[in-house]
């Protein structure tokens, strides 16, 4: 396998004198046979001694002796050995001291991640028992688990997120290591928390993974209110799959791509604009509002669920659970865009239901709104993960292939200045009036300006300056 400026910087420093290494999660997934996104080194050389070697670095660790060689444009982060100690916040080591290659390798987290390599000629040195844990599968501590978490609270998600990613299985003493440990992740920074969320909901193990932290604890303490949807019931005629858990875990489960994933998004991203929509564009950021919008569309149900001689209800469960999901996002310090794009996904997933009934002025506005491929695609995965009936998803499908731009978008018949024109005092009636006019062009009504203007006299009057 080519390693490129990795294998350069390698040798670079090698030339200079001092013992360096690949390491972690790029040596894990060479063995598995996965070709790696990033390279991380390990060195003897200490960081000043880095910098003189390379033109361009970044001295993004000094204090852990980590620095950034930008080689081919690319990033690399090259650390040199170290040992660490006294972790008082649970997350930060108080003393780091400059080590061995096997004293670097003994304070890592996991042993599938305590590998080294030579690029050179591709042997692997193991101190851990890693490459074996690799082979079985299994996501193991290095050393003592509950240690490890002690000192770095987060690891307990990343025992999760990387059981999860790499489809392996939580060694026993390390679950049971996280269930004891579990409501220390409340110590760990919002910002740290969602970020590890991320990678698990955006993973090909997304359903596992959310098991995994139920059973160990961390959702209950992390997202309560995700935790509560297991046993709501719901009503066997629209969800047969059970209850709120299984429906939502299901939905995530394909979501992760194992039956397809995202090519429907990307479907309909295309039918909406091509590749280069401002919805293709930032693909990562809208995979990860859908998922977030998939673990929480249904959350207000736990908090509105009834049950009465006519079945089961959850009567306003759409806006509790906006309400709800506002809360857990504020929580976790997402951004503004992501806030609101998640939420208009929230608010939105029950619109579908009568998308069939709609005026076809109002069934245009639905279809032209903001980031309608993640409302479609949250609509699919909602029906695929219940009653499985596509009808209203394939009748959307239909109508955007059918609408040109000009017919979901029509230039404006009327403007501001024409209202003024014809008289009308500027205010709030204007928006009524534009809106009023435009809906009447959407659905076929009014196509030119004389008839729009006709259509604005006849509901609100002939201006003063008309008669």
């Amino acid at each position: 396998m080519p390693f490129g400026d990795a294998a350069a910087i390698v040798r670079r420093l090698r030339a200079g004198g001092h013992e360096t290494f690949l390491v972690g999660g790029c040596v894990r997934d060479i063995i598995r046979g996965v070709t790696p996104q990033d390279f991380d080194i390990v060195t003897s050389a200490r960081p000043e001694q880095v910098k003189t070697l390379f033109a361009r670095t970044v001295p993004v660790g000094a204090r852990f002796g980590v620095v950034l060689v930008v080689e081919g444009g690319h990033p690399y982060e090259v650390a040199t050995f170290r040992v660490e100690t006294g972790y008082d916040d649970g997350r930060r080591p108080s003393k780091v001291a400059f080590a061995t290659a096997e004293e670097d390798v003994r304070r890592r987290d996991f042993t599938v991640n305590g590998l080294l390599m030579d690029p050179e000629t591709g042997r692997i040195i193991d101190y851990v028992d890693g490459r074996r844990d690799i082979e079985r599968r299994l996501i193991r501590t290095i050393g003592n688990p509950q240690e490890r978490f002690a000192e770095d609270h987060l690891r307990m998600l990343r025992a999760v997120r990387f059981t999860a990613v790499l489809g392996f299985t939580l060694d026993p003493e390390v679950l049971a290591a996280v269930r004891l440990q579990a409501p220390a992740i409340r110590r760990v920074s919002a910002e740290r928390i969602r970020e590890e969320l991320n990678r698990i909901f955006m993973s090909g193990g997304a359903r596992e993974g959310v098991e995994l932290l139920a059973e160990s604890g961390l959702l209950g303490e992390i997202l309560p209110e995700v935790a509560a949807l297991m046993g709501i019931a719901q009503p066997p005629a629209f969800h047969p799959e059970g209850d709120v858990w299984e429906h939502t875990l299901r939905m995530l489960a394909l979501l992760s791509g194992k039956e397809g994933g995202d090519t429907p998004l990307q479907q309909s991203a295309e039918a909406r604009g091509g590749k280069n929509s401002s919805t293709w564009r930032d693909r990562d950021f809208q995979r990860s509002c859908l998922a977030w919008a998939v673990v929480l569309h249904d959350i207000g149900k736990a908090v509105t669920r009834s049950e009465d001689a006519k079945g089961i209800h959850f009567y306003g469960h759409v806006q509790r659970g906006e309400e709800i999901a506002q809360a857990i996002l504020r929580r976790l310090r997402f951004s503004r865009e992501e806030v609101e794009r998640i939420l208009a996904l929230v608010r939105g997933h029950m619109l579908f239901m009568n998308v069939q009934k709609m005026r076809p002025s109002r069934l245009k506005r639905f279809l032209r709104q903001p980031d309608f491929p993640l409302h479609l695609e949250l609509h699919r995965l909602d029906c695929l993960g219940s009653h499985g009936m596509l009808d209203h998803h394939e009748f959307c499908l239909r109508k955007v292939a059918e609408y040109s731009k000009e017919e979901l978008r029509p230039s404006a018949l009327l403007t501001g200045d024409d209202l003024i024109g014809m008289g009308y005092a500027p205010g709030p009636v204007f928006r009524e009036i534009l809106r009023a006019v435009e809906d009447a062009q959407l659905g076929g009504e009014v196509t030119n300006a004389e008839e729009a203007r006709a259509l604005a006299m006849k509901r609100w009057g002939i201006p003063a300056r008309e008669i």
